[in-house]
């Protein structure tokens, strides 16, 4: 039986550490522990019994040329055990490398430049052509100090601040979830970096379809 949604780390763990397989399926998604809370509810809302998931430190988010190792590694780690391995990873900032190991290694990723993409919907989202948004989904928001404050020092050098956002005219927050309190941080977020504040309620976008067809594997 797949864990429940309770026996999930907290977002520092999921951060730092990832999350390791659990459950006894014959699918296993490699995804990103920014995204495994929301990997976790989809399948948990369809009754997926038989998809498993384990999730890399949500931390590479920020050292995307780690990433494409990472996956590497996990998917030789874990291919014996499985009858079907699907990579919950887009590019990511990969710059193409992380699409080229898994058609090497013959397992399937999903589609789109990264997760601001795909939660909002991949043609949605290229039609929108946004390079001044700043894009902030529910993991983020909740972990915008060590994600975001904190790496770029302005914990330390807040003046950094408009060098670093000087090119931004907004920050969007994509929302998989309606949840005030996250909403209400969110325009803090923005706040901070002196941008103007739009909400977006993607919900869970291509990740939910990529899942299903996933799913029926």
């Amino acid at each position: 039986m797949c864990p429940a949604m309770t026996s999930l780390p907290d977002d520092t763990t999921l951060r730092t550490e990832g999350l390791d397989a659990r459950g006894s399926g014959r699918v296993l998604v490699i995804g990103c522990g920014a995204i495994a809370r929301e990997i976790l509810a989809i399948r948990d809302r369809n009754g997926w019994s038989h998809l498993d998931l384990t999730c890399l430190p949500a931390i590479l988010h920020n050292h995307p040329e780690r990433i494409t190792d990472a996956v590497r590694t996990a998917v030789t780690a874990h291919r014996a055990d499985y009858e079907t391995i699907f990579v919950a990873y887009a590019d990511c900032g990969t710059g193409g490398q992380l699409e080229a190991a898994c058609a090497e290694i013959g397992v399937e990723m999903i589609a789109g430049p990264h997760c601001y993409s795909f939660f909002e919907g991949n043609e949605v989202f290229a039609a929108r052509d946004e390079i001044t948004a700043f894009y902030l989904t529910d993991f983020l928001v909740r972990q915008f100090d060590a994600f975001v404050w904190k790496p770029l020092g302005l914990d330390r050098h807040p003046d950094l601040r408009d060098m670093y956002f000087a090119h931004y005219d907004r920050l969007v927050y994509q929302a998989q979830t309606d949840d005030p309190a996250l909403t209400d941080k969110a325009k803090r977020c923005a706040e901070r970096l002196g941008l103007p504040f739009e909400r977006r309620m993607t919900g869970y976008g291509d990740l939910q379809d990529t899942l299903a067809r996933w799913a029926q594997r």
